[in-house]
């Protein structure tokens, strides 16, 4: 059976968008949608049964109506909700074993205005066993950022480094721009090699920059070959940016559907990582971003 596609919802604006996302997302794979909402026990013993059984009541309400007004939009999509005993992440990380996508919002009905990203977000992002995308609230109808032109090409982007290739990020990037037949810009920074500071260079030579820079676009060109052979409907733009990789991947971001990173696996943290590229991008980022686990 194929993997389902799951979303994390509880009301709240960004979660509406996520689970939007997600039966489109569903859609394009041609799996199922499952809703999760978390409704956790609620502290101490005196809580009464009636009130137990009114929040159990108003979620399930809440849950039945996202999935009606689901149906109503796509509706071959085959879509189904559940509810949860047990905290956000909690639910989330356990509803992501069997899933082959999670999506959610990068925030939820908590926290604080200002917060870029909410703490059930970044746990989960960091430690589910399968590919998250975390949706910002989407500025009126736009997918992105809200500064692509009208009629303007959707566009996937993914952060790339050629010196340390992660297969998993760039696979999940090219299959995603094929699905929605969009062009994809694979971003790499560099920075200049060591030998550019020396007692005996006062200054970066063009030729020296130029040859450096060179030998970057050779590097992403060759480690990007197989993916295009074997994507060959993809258009793919490769771009070799002189900065720091967080502030590459959102200026490229700025308009794209969708912005894809690596999260490195870490068996040591139980409760996962993040890079600190994936980090700043999270909470800086106003498009749709896709959080894809990799090995060592």
């Amino acid at each position: 059976m194929s993997h389902p596609v799951v979303a994390g919802t509880d009301g709240s604006e960004r979660s509406l968008a996520a689970a939007d996302l997600a039966a489109r997302e569903a859609l394009l794979r041609g799996v199922p949608l499952r809703l999760v909402r978390a409704l956790p026990p609620l502290p101490g013993d005196a809580v009464p049964v009636p009130a137990k059984e009114t929040l159990h009541h108003l979620a399930e309400h809440m849950l039945q109506r996202a999935i009606t007004d689901l149906g109503a939009r796509y509706p071959d999509l085959q879509v189904q909700g559940e509810q949860a005993a047990d905290a956000p992440a909690k639910a989330l990380l356990a509803a992501a074993g069997d899933a082959g996508l999670l999506v959610l919002g990068t925030r939820g009905s908590g926290g604080f205005d200002g917060l870029a990203v909410g703490s059930v977000a970044l746990r989960v992002s960091a430690a589910a066993a399968c590919p998250v995308v975390l949706v910002p609230e989407r500025p009126g109808e736009s997918f992105g950022d809200g500064t692509r032109a009208a009629g303007g090409a959707a566009q996937v982007v993914v952060g790339f480094d050629a010196h340390r290739p992660v297969g998993e990020a760039v696979e999940f990037a090219f299959s995603a721009a094929e699905a929605r037949g969009a062009p994809l810009r694979v971003v790499q920074s560099w920075a200049f090699p060591a030998e550019a500071v020396s007692p005996q260079k006062l200054f970066v030579t063009e030729e020296d920059r130029a040859t450096w820079e060179d030998q970057e676009v050779l590097q992403l060109s060759d480690a990007l070959r197989t993916r295009q052979e074997k994507y060959p409907e993809v258009a793919t733009s490769a771009d070799v940016v002189l900065l720091h990789p967080a502030q590459a991947l959102l200026n490229a971001s700025k308009g794209a559907e969708l912005l894809v990173v690596g999260r490195r696996t870490d068996l040591r943290a139980n409760e996962g990582r993040l890079g600190p590229v994936t980090h700043a991008v999270l909470h800086h980022t106003r498009c749709p971003v896709a959080v894809v686990p990799h090995g060592a």
